[in-house]
């Protein structure tokens, strides 16, 4: 069985700001507030969360092959 990573670095698109944040396990994250610009991610297109299009690793779901 693979591990799951949970820790992601989500950048800001908007200002660049990168911050390490723990992903939920069972959950895809729609939303993500920039904590340097106040900018509201929203996923890119074809993507199912926020860490999926700007962390540094995909979501736990996308991890074990689930359906977002």
């Amino acid at each position: 069985m693979n591990d799951v990573v949970l820790e992601s670095v989500l950048t800001c698109p908007h200002c660049g700001f990168a911050k390490q944040d723990t992903m939920p396990m069972d959950a895809c994250q729609y939303y993500y507030e920039c904590s340097n610009c106040g900018a509201l991610l929203r996923p890119n297109r074809g993507d199912c969360c926020v860490f999926c299009s700007f962390g540094t690793v995909k979501c736990p779901p996308k991890q074990l092959r689930a359906c977002c």
